[in-house]
């Protein structure tokens, strides 16, 4: 991810996506299959982030939500990933409140640990979010870090975006996301040491530093 900016992969698709967008907003049924398989990825990701196994369920009733709500949307691709996510996010803050239980955070897995060498800490920690060891890591993170992370790596959320979606300025979710990725990279190149998630020890994601 570049400084300030999205992921290429995901930038390159909101075209696409915001055209395939306007076309569900019609009733095209083959287009709004579209717009889940362009946004499903990401969104699935940062709900598992934020509810751990239960996330299939949460995000299948956000897109419940969004595609009864689909009409009122107005934007454009970008836009439309960071409506989507503020969807998500509700419903599984919605999920957990319902639970009364916050996700449990785990130790990274020696396999995500043991990845090839060549690439700096940070770049491993980008390459690796996606994968579902690495969400657990980031589910150790405190609130505030571990939700900028998700939507700028996973969602592909520039700041503003991601800023909206947490109701935050967008100067303290930059912050937040670069300090919690600043942790992942410590813990990814901490190799054996057998320390926690955190420096301070486990902690949830309901906390914030």
């Amino acid at each position: 991810m570049g400084q300030g900016g999205e992921p290429r992969r995901v930038q390159a698709y909101d075209g696409e996506l915001g055209a395939a967008v306007a076309r569900a907003q019609q009733g095209d049924e083959a287009a709004f299959a579209v717009v889940y398989r362009l946004v499903q990825p990401g969104l699935l990701g940062y709900v598992r982030g934020l509810v751990g196994d239960d996330a299939e369920d949460v995000a299948s009733d956000a897109w419940l939500e969004i595609s009864r709500d689909l009409g009122r949307f107005k934007g454009d691709g970008a836009g439309f990933r960071g409506w989507s996510a503020t969807i998500a996010r509700h419903r599984a803050l919605d999920h957990l409140r319902r639970q009364k239980v916050r996700p449990r955070p785990s130790v990274l897995e020696q396999d995500v640990l043991d990845l090839a060498g060549g690439q700096s800490t940070h770049e491993q920690a980008l390459e690796s979010i996606s994968t579902r060891h690495a969400l657990e890591l980031v589910r150790g993170l405190p609130r505030d870090q571990a939700e900028a992370v998700l939507l700028r790596v996973v969602v592909g959320l520039d700041g503003p975006a991601a800023a909206r979606v947490l109701g935050k300025r967008p100067g303290a979710v930059r912050t937040a996301a670069y300090r919690g990725l600043k942790r992942l990279a410590r813990q990814l190149g901490d190799e054996g040491a057998g320390e926690g998630v955190t420096d301070d020890g486990p902690r949830t994601l309901g906390e914030s530093t």
